[in-house]
């Protein structure tokens, strides 16, 4: 098989090169050789990513932005008939002076007045409650660094580790405010073993993602992937895990726990109250998957270029957009929790603590789903089922999704915290 030189720009190949022949039984080799000519460029250091970050699908993401507005001013709607309208009815009804005559009124009617004894009454498992806030109060404000440096332009994409190694530095740091959120609500509940409720926001939600990755880096181990983290790394976040993150998780909570209790406008009775039978639509599953469709239609777009930047290398550099979504998706799950516990509040149904928690934490089960379909209709047909792709794709979905799961339903529980305080701190309670 005869084989001769190739031409580059700005070599001579007038010469006459004599044909090499490979002779596949004696085993020659071939030598192939290139130069590289560099010419001066036009285009400034500074500008060498213009043409990457360019964004040639503008449209996309403004259509995308106005759909979730649109969203998110219905919801606030329904938000403000409530106040304006009912609430406001209610409280002068329950704030007569006139008892009397405001008793008549109240027994022909029913509302979220008459659990005014149980609305702030512990939950079960109310201590993994507070461990999930606390969390969630580290993953907000993690998230909210993270794009403000980046829309800033700090976090270079030339430099694809940059922004996951902003998210493990601005979580870690964040450990401080874990451990005050998630002390100051064991103490709102009541929970006596001050270590056991620290300990468990130092590992829950971290635990469970380092397993997720050792598992998925044990499967690419096993065969030989590139994809496998190395061991260093492995120990490194341990280090920051254990070294780094738990003391600061435990020194904000010892602050948590000596401050006093935080005040409440109501007083928890010594028997609960007995809840209606309530109406279907009301079902705490069909809640949550309710809850969780509207902050997922506001930022579904947004996703698809996540994953894109993720799975298929593509860059993905329009922080001001994703700011501008992330905002979206708080108010979102804020105003769709408060919207759901006021109707179940009205329904004489006490248990909120819990259901506001999952209503807006239903989101995550959206965006996994997303995840699933996003693998099955991009992905390469020899990848779809092979066991490496699989678990590397799923493994790294779940972990993210978690946290969705952990920041979503905390948005959506301070948003009914702070509503239910508002409005029981708003009657005169005898």
């Amino acid at each position: 098989m005869p084989l001769t030189s190739c031409s580059a720009k700005g070599i001579d190949t007038s010469a006459k090169v004599d044909p090499l022949y490979i002779d596949t039984k004696e085993g020659n080799e071939v030598i192939w050789t290139y130069d590289v000519m560099w010419e001066k460029s036009e285009i400034e250091w500074a500008s060498r990513w213009d043409a990457y970050l360019e964004m040639k699908d503008e449209a996309i993401h403004w259509f995308a932005i106005v759909n979730s507005l649109v969203i998110v001013f219905f919801l606030t709607g329904i938000i403000a008939l409530i106040m304006a309208r009912v609430l406001r009815r209610d409280f002068a009804r329950y704030s007569k002076d006139d008892q009397e005559e405001a008793i008549a009124e109240m027994r022909e009617d029913t509302g979220w007045k008459y659990v005014y004894a149980d609305v702030f009454r512990p939950p079960p498992h109310a201590t993994l409650l507070s461990v999930y806030l606390g969390t969630g109060t580290q993953l907000f404000i993690m998230s909210i660094l993270t794009l403000f440096f980046a829309a800033l332009g700090f976090l270079s994409p030339a430099n694809r580790g940059s922004l996951l190694q902003s998210i493990l530095f601005f979580f870690v740091l964040m450990g401080v405010a874990a451990g005050y959120v998630s002390a100051r609500y064991c103490k709102l509940v009541k929970e006596q073993n001050h270590f056991k409720a620290t300990l468990l926001t130092s590992i829950l939600f971290p635990g469970v993602c380092f397993i997720v990755f050792f598992v998925v880096n044990a499967i690419a181990w096993s065969k030989q992937s590139s994809t496998a983290v190395p061991f260093g790394t492995l120990v490194v976040l341990m280090l920051l895990w254990f070294g780094v993150s738990l003391p600061l998780i435990f020194f904000g909570s010892h602050y948590g726990f000596k401050g006093d209790a935080m005040e409440l406008p109501c007083k928890t009775s010594a028997l609960p109250r007995e809840i209606p039978p309530q109406p279907w639509y009301l079902n705490k599953w069909l809640s949550i998957l309710l809850g969780g469709m509207l902050p997922f239609g506001a930022v579904f777009v947004e996703m698809f270029f996540i994953l894109s930047s993720i799975w298929q290398h593509r860059f993905y550099y329009m922080f001001g957009f994703l700011a501008l979504v992330f905002l979206i998706l708080v108010v979102t799950c804020a105003e769709i929790s408060i919207v759901c516990c006021y109707l179940h509040l009205c329904a004489e149904d006490y248990r909120w603590w819990w259901r506001s928690f999952m209503t807006a934490a239903g989101t995550s089960l959206y965006m996994f789903a997303y995840a699933m379909m996003h693998w099955f209709s991009r992905a390469h047909p020899s990848s779809t089922y092979d066991i490496l792709n699989l678990t590397v794709f799923f493994g790294y979905m779940l972990i993210l999704c978690y946290a969705i799961f952990v920041l979503t339903g905390f948005i959506g529980f301070s948003a009914c915290f702070l509503f239910i305080r508002k409005i029981y701190g708003s009657i005169k309670i005898d």
